[in-house]
Order: C-alpha cells, then sequence, then structure tokens
C-alpha cells in the first residue's frame, strides 16, 4: 500500500517503521517540514514529505497528531480523498483545549471526521507508545496484545485490522465511531495491553455515565507529560 502518516512522534514513527518493514511504502509528514524529519527517516526507512504529500497518500493515511493540530491539516486534500484514514489521537484538554462538540457528546473520532470532511477509523489509539514499540508478537502466540478498532465502514475497518494484525497484534471490532469512546483516555481498555478476551470485557464495562468523570482523572494523570 501507499501509506502517508501525519505526525512523527512516538506513535506515528514507530507505525512507519513497521509498515516500511512489511513492504509498504511509506511517507512521512509533520508540522516542521521534511528537513526536520532525518533522524526518524534514518530510523524508520520511510520517505520524509510534506502534510499535504502525506495526506495524498493513494491507500492509507494515518493521523497521530494532538486534536489542537487537526484544523492545520490540510483538509482540501483529506476531505476528497479516497484512501482509508485513520485517526490514531486522544483528547486531552489540557493539551487540546476545551472542544465543545467533544464535551458536548461527541467522540474524539468523531469531531475529527467533521473537521476533515472525511470518515475515519478509530485504531492505534488505546496502546503506549513503548507497548506498541516492543510487545508485537506473531498471531497465535499467548497473551498477545489485542486492540480495538471502531468504525463505520466495514470494510475499511477489516483492512486496517488486518494490518494491525500483521504488524503483531490481535484485533475486535470496537464497533461502530460514536461506540469509540470505549478505548478513549480513561476508560478501562485504554492503555491496559490487554488480550482478546480481557479487552472484549473491558470495552463492556466501560459506562457512559462516568465518561466525562474518567476523562477528567486521566487528563489530570496525563498533565505532567502533555
Amino acid at each position: 500500500m501507499e501509506i502517508g502518516i501525519i505526525g512523527s512522534g512516538n506513535i506515528g514513527s514507530t507505525l512507519a517503521e513497521y509498515l516500511t518493514n512489511l513492504e509498504h511504502e511509506v511517507m512521512i509528514a509533520n508540522s516542521r517540514g521534511p528537513e526536520s524529519l532525518s533522524e526518524v527517516v534514518e530510523k524508520t526507512g520511510a520517505r520524509a514529505v510534506t502534510a499535504e504529500e502525506a495526506a495524498g497518500a493513494k491507500d492509507l493515511v494515518i493521523i497521530a497528531i494532538p486534536n489542537k493540530a487537526m484544523v492545520n491539516l490540510p483538509i482540501g486534500i483529506l476531505s476528497t480523498s479516497k484512501a482509508i484514514i485513520v485517526d490514531a489521537g486522544n483528547y486531552y484538554p489540557s493539551r487540546d483545549g476545551k472542544i465543545a462538540e467533544i464535551e458536548e457528546g461527541l467522540t474524539d473520532s468523531e469531531w475529527v471526521s467533521k473537521v476533515i470532511g472525511h470518515s475515519v477509523i478509530k485504531a492505534f489509539n488505546m496502546i503506549t507508545a513503548p507497548s506498541l514499540a516492543s510487545k508485537a508478537i506473531p498471531a497465535g502466540s499467548p497473551n498477545r496484545i489485542a486492540l480495538s478498532v471502531a468504525g463505520n465502514e466495514e470494510e475499511q475497518k477489516q483492512v486496517i485490522m488486518k494490518l494491525i494484525n500483521t504488524i503483531g497484534f490481535d484485533t475486535i471490532d470496537g464497533g461502530l465511531l460514536s461506540d469509540s469512546w470505549r478505548q478513549q483516555p480513561g476508560e478501562p481498555a485504554y492503555c491496559q495491553d490487554l488480550d482478546k478476551d480481557s479487552l472484549k470485557a473491558a470495552l463492556q464495562q466501560a459506562d457512559i455515565s462516568k465518561r466525562a468523570e474518567n476523562l477528567a482523572q486521566a487528563d489530570e494523570m496525563a498533565r505532567p507529560y502533555l
């Protein structure tokens, strides 16, 4: 596949390395420009490009940036893209500022979809960067970490689930994009390195009446690192 990754932090660069090793054509971009990505290119084998070039990838675009930066994306390119677009980010109010539509009930990724004018698949947001980088293991291995993939386009979800399995993690279908709050910060499934059965149980344990409270607690815990 031709894959564009927007965001060169820990998640974006780790995914770039995995996907390049799987022989996909990977382009990576950040807000500072291709000239700032020499170390990432050397480590991952991906090609440094502009955000516009990454957004124009033919098959898959992965967005791994803070929500506050979404408005700076090349929205015109993304809104008309024929590619699958994955939102790998999370909403943290202390970093991103209060986003009214999320505060009023939209999931992170429903809001992202509205901003960019394109459907998205929610994936890669619920695992810590160190676990993503170091805990991929072959299919069938015991205690393999599972990731939840949510979205409204079933075929696109299946593509991403197969890709994650190839990288080295199990997957479960996390439901519609409106269900993706279950894999957001503060919920029982978030960043817990669970196997498939445990992840299914954790997603079901999520209580929507505690969503705001759980996010506030997660935001407070993450504040020193954001």
